[in-house]
């Protein structure tokens, strides 16, 4: 290669000798963790041992105001951006100054934000996983951008990291459908080097992921040998600048050898066979070397480069390794990050205001939040356009704020569950609906993967402000996929904040919070009181509090009292309950004037166990009800963890109510309400403990 030709694409020999030196030190990291495995492999980790020159190539060419989805291999691309191997080495023992986590996280699994640096949020272990959420930042970037909102001159873009083998997953294809649609600027960066595990290309794809990407219209693409730095480097060069002038996707196909072990727990010699032989003749860092040499640099050179490389790496290897760990205290730190709103503020009941149904109270606090809050925007299945929802919560939002702020998305739950992660890591805020709770299931990977973890994996650096609406909940012969109940599914989710209001107030006040919320937060809306119209829900409509009015989350309310005449006789009783709940439990205690309180909890989690366990000791008899089916529930869980607590003022066990134990619900009306709790059923539970 001559000088005229490394002239001729710009790539001066600075740039070279830096891209060979941090190949040797990438391959000396893996080469040290192989040497001392028995301290090295304590924990799971990868090398980019083979991908080094694509992943150098991409790094040595991003901003610092970009951001960056990386993948458990892209050890060379951190390097590339600026990281010391001592950084790298910290994670890869689990350190207390592991940058990116703590301690918490796999090595190779990155968050950081740090001036002078792409931005680089959580993501979990990237088998696919990460290309929503990095779409979703794309994404959050075109609408700042659309909205005037982002500083400076700056054309950020993001560049997605992924093996080709995980190109297959299907929410791969949910993001990349996202960013043809939208134009979102974004360089999905493939490497392939034809290995799952132990599985082949072969056996795992029909096409790879350059021929795959030919479907979606509007992607451009590009090949490149991501063994060979000058070709990569070109081909990196082109797709950011196009990304960044253009402002829409683009895919880089970089074939590149598997040299190290699939993980430091699959090793290479138990599948490879001759297989590693034949990647070790695209060693990138062979072909960098002779590049170097025959561009004019000496071997004596060269020969330093490589030697202060593993100088480097010796002696980050002994300071990591007399680092201090995490102190084991820590361990519960971060799992939200705090939220502003710790006190109930405006007015609750103004005077003159007229009543509203819990439907029209969440469309106007919707409404409230895009007029105030630019970087606001609300998207989901039908909730733009003209009909704005299935239920009109959202009606004439787009029509108000326009077609950028308010969205119909294809049938993409994944998509709009994991797009807000990437949304708050670039400063957009995200509301987001999921048309029924039956639906929620295909986003449920990335509400746990992704928005969950991300807050206490990133050691506090990225919690996501995110708000997912879930209309949920049966009445009038909805049937099995628009009426199920899912929250003690999602209350096994830690790291998210789970809502159930129950009248038109607490549904403007708590919406309002849960955006003001860092964190990830999924409102239940109990689609059977919406209107009010189910006989007993009246009181679900509500004079509507004024647009000032924020409800914290975790706070239950007492909406029934007991008499206390009633209290000192003994003949009073306590009902836990939510949502629908309530109002079997209002209408059942009309039965027993002055003997039942109902606490309506409100919120699920964070759960206001004070209030709960104060009115069970108080009245000494409690039935916690629900509408889901009973066993194994959040009820029966809540109901045992108060059996503990508060035995020795129990005048009676802690009783439980809630659907039958079914799969679905039936659509036959009177099937449904054979399934289903009901005043009924409550007011028989109620006279069960009273007479107790």
């Amino acid at each position: 290669m001559s000088k005229d030709t490394l002239e001729a694409i710009k790539l001066d020999l600075e740039l070279l000798k830096k891209a060979y030196r941090l190949m040797i030190i990438a391959k000396t990291l893996a080469d040290t963790y192989e040497e001392n495995k028995a301290i090295c492999s304590k924990y799971v980790h990868s090398t980019s041992r083979g991908h080094e020159a694509i992943q150098l190539a991409a790094a040595m060419q991003l901003k610092p105001y970009d951001y960056a989805s990386l993948y458990y291999r892209d050890d060379s691309m951190l390097l590339g951006m600026g990281l010391q191997p001592y950084e790298l080495m910290l994670q890869l023992m689990a350190k207390a100054d592991d940058p990116f986590s703590g301690g918490r996280t796999y090595y190779g699994h990155p968050s950081l934000r740090r001036d002078g640096f792409p931005t680089i949020p959580h993501q979990s272990s990237a088998t696919g996983m990460q290309a929503i959420p990095a779409t979703g930042m794309a994404h959050g970037l075109a609408y700042l951008e659309s909205q005037g909102l982002l500083n400076g001159d700056e054309k950020p873009i993001v560049i997605c990291s992924l093996g080709d083998g995980s190109v297959t997953e299907g929410e791969v294809s949910e993001a990349f459908q996202m960013a043809v649609l939208k134009n979102l600027p974004i360089v999905y960066l493939i490497q392939d080097n034809d290995w799952g595990i132990s599985a082949t290309g072969k056996e795992m794809r029909a096409m790879d992921a350059f021929e795959f990407a030919a479907g979606f219209k509007g992607m451009e693409r590009l090949r490149v040998n991501g063994s060979d730095f000058e070709e990569s480097y070109e081909g990196m060069r082109v797709a950011i600048e196009y990304a960044r002038k253009v402002r829409r996707p683009i895919l880089v196909h970089a074939k590149v050898p598997l040299l190290g072990h699939h993980t430091s727990g699959v090793r290479r010699e138990w599948y490879r066979g001759d297989n590693l032989n034949q990647h070790a003749i695209d060693d990138p860092i062979p072909k960098l070397r002779e590049l170097l040499l025959e561009a004019g640099v000496a071997v004596d050179e060269v020969k330093l480069l490589e030697q202060d490389a593993k100088n480097t790496v010796a002696q980050d290897y002994e300071r990591a390794l007399n680092a201090p760990n995490p102190e084991p205290a820590t361990f519960d730190t971060h799992e939200f990050a705090p939220t502003p709103v710790t006190e109930e503020k405006g007015e609750r009941s103004p005077a003159g205001a007229e009543k509203a149904i819990m439907v029209d109270a969440a469309l106007h606090a919707v409404d409230d939040i895009l007029r105030t809050y630019p970087e606001a925007l609300f998207y989901g299945q039908d909730v733009g356009g003209e009909l704005g929802g299935v239920f009109r919560e959202a009606a004439l939002l787009a029509k108000k704020y326009g077609d950028a702020r308010v969205f119909n998305t294809p049938i993409q739950e994944a998509y709009i569950v994991g797009s807000t992660a990437g949304m708050s890591a670039v400063g957009a805020k995200a509301i987001v609906e999921i048309q029924f709770a039956d639906y929620i299931w295909p986003g449920i990977n990335q509400l746990v993967e992704e928005l969950s973890k991300s807050c206490y994996l990133s050691n506090g650096k990225f919690p996501i402000q995110s708000v997912i609406r879930v209309p949920i909940g049966a009445y009038g012969g909805g049937g099995p996929y628009h009426s199920g109940s899912i929250e003690s599914t999602l209350l096994n989710i830690r790291g998210i904040k789970v809502v159930f209001p129950s009248n038109a107030a607490d549904m403007k006040g708590l919406m309002k919070a849960a955006f003001l919320d860092p964190n990830p937060v999924v409102m239940l809306e109990h689609k059977g009181i919406y209107w009010s119209k189910v006989p007993g829900t009246e009181d679900a409509k509500t004079i509507e509090p004024d647009e000032n009015y924020i409800l914290p989350l975790g706070k239950a309310n007492i909406v029934q009292q007991a008499d206390e005449k009633e209290v000192r006789m003994g003949n009073s009783m306590t009902v836990i309950t939510y949502g629908m709940g309530v109002y079997w439990a209002k209408t059942a205690s009309k039965q027993f004037p002055g003997s039942i309180e109902i606490v309506d909890l409100r919120t699920l989690n964070p759960l206001d166990y004070e209030t709960v366990k104060a009115s069970v000791e108080r009245h000494g008899k409690a039935l916690v009800l629900t509408e889901e089916p009973l066993m194994n529930s959040f009820a029966e869980s809540l109901a045992g963890r108060l059996s503990k607590d508060c035995f020795q003022k129990l005048d009676a066990p802690i009783y439980t109510l809630g659907a039958a134990n079914l799969p679905a619900i039936p659509l036959n009306v009177e099937l449904e309400k054979m399934m289903l709790p009901n005043p009924g059923k409550v007011a028989a539970n109620m006279e069960e403990l009273l007479n107790y």
